[in-house]
């Protein structure tokens, strides 16, 4: 499927050309978050009609951003994930989520729309290597009705969808304001343990705390 283009040699405009269409970044920030199937990705991104989403995909696979694959665990559902070009996008998009906490809240957004994933995916990626060196853990985060996990592994943090596929070392809940309050180091963990606005299911304090000095953020 051939994308638009602005015509231009300028690698910026060059990526643009592939990455400039409405809703395109934002389907770039799913799957960041691992392989999503077609349904998947319509019930993250509503707004953008099946047309549009089957379009941009379909151009993203031909740009050799993303390429289909299967998830084992749905038994072989088809889906999307990034390429090895598609996630070189990473530390760019996580720049630009970052860039936006400095931006007014348009009061037409809906405040339900918040994900703690979607925290968690930035913190991530904007880690410190040396707090997560030989470390090879799973991190389960139950927040309100959303599941997702953390994998560090060594230096590298990711953070994915859904709940892991073996279980996990670390398993913790509570609620969106709660996680909110813990990334922007409003509350401690052991504050927030101590308390009891947060229950863990799995681990340890200690271990907890150790989660949140990896997912510190440093501007």
């Amino acid at each position: 499927m051939a994308n638009k283009t602005y015509g231009q040699l300028c690698p910026m405009a060059r990526a643009l050309d592939i990455l400039g269409d409405r809703w395109t970044l934002l389907l770039i920030r799913e799957l960041l978050l691992g392989p999503k199937r077609f349904k998947d990705l319509l019930a993250m991104l509503p707004a953008m009609g099946t047309n549009r989403l089957s379009e941009r995909l379909a151009m993203l696979v031909d740009n050799g951003v993303i390429r289909p694959t299967t998830l084992p665990a749905l038994a072989a559902a088809p889906a999307y994930e990034l390429t090895e070009l598609g996630e070189q996008l990473r530390k760019p998009m996580i720049a630009l989520g970052l860039w936006g906490l400095n931006l007014p809240v348009d009061e037409r957004i809906d405040p339900s729309s918040a994900r703690a994933e979607l925290i968690a995916l930035c913190l991530t990626g904007v880690s410190d290597p040396t707090t997560s060196a030989g470390l090879h853990e799973v991190v389960e985060f139950r927040i309100g009705a959303e599941t997702f996990h953390i994998q560090i592994n060594d230096g590298k943090v990711l953070a994915r969808s859904g709940a892991p596929a073996e279980p996990a070392d670390l398993q913790a809940e509570c609620d969106m304001d709660t996680f909110m309050a813990l990334a922007l180091r409003q509350i401690t963990p052991s504050s927030a343990l101590r308390k009891g606005q947060v229950r863990l299911l799995r681990g340890s304090q200690p271990a907890f705390t150790q989660v949140f000095k990896i997912l510190e953020y440093r501007p």
